[in-house]
């Protein structure tokens, strides 16, 4: 007699209008994972993908040995930039609402992800984010008005009309455009990371994707190549719990946690905390300073909570709990960090209110500023001329005779 095997499908722990449940969710206590000297094996750190690394505590105190004592201008600067992002998205959110930009992706939750990661990099390192990745570009000084135009795909848009909104580029802070097919920027940083070690810079990579693009090829592909290679690289996963309407567990994640996706290539993975900034800067820190030794790749998954839709054409309430963020066990990354200052007596309430209420000034003026240089509806408009440029060095003469049907329709002269 023969049992008949069984198809499994992933179920997430609660639905709407059932009480959220993060049972699922293995957690390690603050301080309780060991920190390896850089230069450690893949397979004599196995544990760091399956344990949590945490630094900050129940009490907002951080504790253990990856606590990262940054000092106070630091932790004070990182906080500013994680309620700036948060600022920023809230404003572009409702104006979306209002009809005024045509997409949107909040990193609401996240923002501990993006700022701590960033600071543990150096100005030369090379950055392939995901959208919700927007925090990068804010620390790393593209602009609120350059994010803004855009989005607005008006007159100074950087990307000339040419991307979805939220898709900004930084080239000379060295971050790579936000693309919309997911996990392509995963092979992209490694094979930028291999170029930097040919050339012998000291300059190492990272890139970004969510939990549900590790079922994308192109993240194999990226490891495999990273591990053969021993490229200078950080390959982070966000594990945000969904994947659009899609518990992560379709990915996989129920099986083991992704930062053990590389063990078998030997690459090393690191489990973190993704609410804590501290934490997540003392791993990320590890890993790019490993890389930047020589050490190779390293496999980062950040485990958090996307406390908003997937994007404005997401409704979140058909496929999950309605206060599924608000019972999330690792709780919200700006009061986390709030509290550990207030601990530490560098902050208070009244602080955290009036910097609050001066970014949302801040980010109001940038958006006059942004909508002078034109919106969907109103002008100036992006010069439709634009369509023929950028793509190659000498102007093939189809696209010159296309350009001049363009330019005889408006009554103008090549």
């Amino acid at each position: 007699m023969t049992n008949n095997p069984k198809l499994h499908i992933p179920q997430p722990a609660a639905r709407p209008g059932e009480v959220p449940d993060f049972s699922y969710l293995d957690l390690s206590d603050a301080g309780a994972v060991f920190r390896p000297p850089t230069n450690a094996r893949a397979a004599e750190i196995e544990n760091l993908a399956l344990e949590m690394v945490r630094v900050l505590d129940d009490d907002h105190v951080a504790q253990g040995p990856w606590n990262p004592d940054l000092d106070k201008d630091t932790l004070l600067e990182a906080l500013r930039l994680m309620v700036l992002t948060r600022v920023y998205d809230d404003r572009m959110q409702r104006v979306q609402r209002q009809g005024k930009i045509t997409f949107y992706m909040q990193a609401l939750g996240e923002e501990a992800v993006s700022i701590g990661q960033g600071l543990a990099f150096e100005p030369g390192d090379m950055l392939f984010p995901a959208y919700r990745n927007q925090g990068l570009y804010i620390m790393r000084e593209t602009g609120l008005v350059e994010m803004m135009c855009q989005c607005l795909s008006n007159s100074r848009d950087m990307c000339k009309g040419r991307q979805m909104p939220i898709f900004y580029q930084n080239k000379k802070k060295n971050l790579f455009t936000i693309s919309g097919n997911l996990a392509t920027q995963y092979p992209q940083a490694v094979g930028w990371a291999m170029g930097s070690a040919i050339k012998g810079e000291d300059h190492i990579a990272a890139s970004w994707v969510g939990d549900g693009s590790t079922a994308e090829a192109d993240f194999h592909y990226a490891l495999t190549f990273a591990a053969v290679y021993n490229a200078p690289v950080v390959l982070n996963v966000i594990n945000n719990q969904w994947a659009i309407s899609t518990f992560q567990g379709f990915a996989g994640g129920e099986r083991r946690p992704f930062a053990a996706r590389g063990l078998g290539l030997g690459i090393p993975g690191i489990r973190v905390d993704g609410n804590d900034l501290l934490a997540v800067y003392a791993t990320t820190r590890w890993a790019a300073d490993r890389a930047r030794q020589g050490g190779g790749p390293t496999l980062i998954e950040l485990v958090t909570y996307r406390g908003g839709a997937h994007s404005t054409s997401d409704d979140p309430t058909r496929y999950r709990p309605k206060d599924e963020w608000e019972a999330f066990p690792l709780g919200d990354p700006v009061n986390r960090l709030k509290q550990h200052l207030i601990k530490l007596g560098h902050w208070s309430d009244e602080q955290q209110t009036k910097l609050e209420e001066e970014l949302r000034n801040t980010v109001n003026e940038a958006w006059k500023e942004a909508v002078s240089f034109g919106t969907l509806t109103e002008p100036p408009f992006l010069d439709v001329e634009l369509m023929f440029e950028d793509v190659f060095a000498e102007m093939p003469e189809h696209l010159k005779l296309q350009r001049n049907k363009l330019l005889d329709l408006r009554g103008e002269k090549s």
